[in-house]
């Protein structure tokens, strides 16, 4: 790929097709993965991946699985379109002296994709988040949290006051993305919709940095000679592999960008003024493991988002679209 001059329109077409697939198959095991790192201890309303879904088909119905994913599908097209196209570039620019990328080379055209696509991954996540973790506090509201005895006794007296008094508390009402984007433009700003963006960048510019340089190397393994291409089951076997490796090394970065970017706070649950103040809170009240919260969850859904994106990306859809559009029929 070195000395191969590459399409931007088509790789742009393959990332948005690959990310639109890939989301479609894992978004249910993404929405477990947020509530369960919102999740605080001794307010669990979730104990593993399945026990979410689970609940979530009960209590939601099974669409309730696909909160958020409107806006996933909207803008991940362009998020995996920048981010394999930018690394796309920077590989190609890095390799112009004819030889092969040094694994610092891969790291630093991995590096630069991870910048280029918090532009479109900060946002996305933020709506993303409120949608998928409205069930998760719906369900708290309804589930008796763990307390003392005497907060306890205390706590089920006020409640026995308020159901005497007629006073219901109400689940949180529907909001779409929209919603939110429009609230946060007109009381934040612009810099509202990029809340937790040093988070973004603290987990996807490693993610890249790891996952590219693994992924090339792996994939350069199935190849039967230089100059031809590994088989389709390899590309996404390598996928899988590396971005499920990623996924687990960034997993503490993601528990804190999510939990900077949910807006809506449980009973009890602390807020936070930012990376530093986020890990110290997680590190006294909760122990290391928080760190590791929805790990497995989000291993599940990286390794096929990407096994997916790497075949949909070496088979070509994007070039056969170019070379069979109106255009390029014209100009032939």
């Amino acid at each position: 790929m070195s000395q191969q001059q590459i399409s931007l329109p088509a790789k742009l077409i393959n990332g948005g097709i690959a990310g639109i697939v890939g989301v479609t198959c894992v978004f249910p095991i993404d929405l477990a993965k947020t509530r369960l790192q919102n999740q605080r201890r001794g307010q669990q309303v979730y104990k593993s991946m399945l026990d979410c879904l689970s609940k979530t088909v009960r209590s939601e119905g099974y669409f309730g699985m696909y909160r958020g994913a409107a806006v996933n599908l909207t803008l991940v097209t362009p998020e995996k379109a920048i981010k394999l196209a930018a690394n796309d570039l920077f590989r190609h620019h890095l390799s112009k002296d004819g030889k092969g990328l040094t694994v610092f080379k891969e790291m630093l055209a991995g590096c630069g994709a991870g910048m280029c696509q918090v532009v479109i991954t900060t946002p996305m996540e933020m709506l993303k988040i409120q949608l998928q973790d409205a069930g998760r506090l719906a369900a708290q509201q309804q589930k008796p949290v763990m307390m003392s005895p005497t907060k306890l006794v205390a706590t089920n007296t006020m409640l026995s006051r308020s159901y005497n008094s007629g006073t219901v508390v109400a689940p949180p009402r529907a909001v779409s993305a929209t919603q939110i984007a429009k609230e946060l433009l007109h009381t934040q700003g612009i810099q509202g919709l990029y809340k937790g963006l040093g988070a973004t960048l603290i987990r996807d510019v490693p993610f890249s940095m790891v996952y590219f340089p693994l992924f090339a190397n792996l994939n350069r393994l199935g190849q039967p000679s230089p100059d031809v291409s590994s088989p389709f089951y390899w590309a996404f076997l390598s996928g899988c592999a590396a971005g499920s490796t990623a996924a687990v090394a960034v997993n503490p970065c993601d528990v804190v960008k999510t939990r900077l970017q949910s807006l809506n706070k449980g009973s009890a649950e602390e807020t936070y003024s930012g990376v530093v103040d986020c890990v110290s809170k997680i590190m006294q009240k909760e122990g290391p493991s928080a760190f590791l919260k929805g790990a497995g969850c989000r291993a599940l859904v990286i390794a096929p988002l990407f096994g997916i994106a790497q075949v949909m990306y070496f088979v070509g859809v994007g070039e056969y679209i170019m070379d069979n559009s109106p255009l390029s029929l014209l100009s032939a």
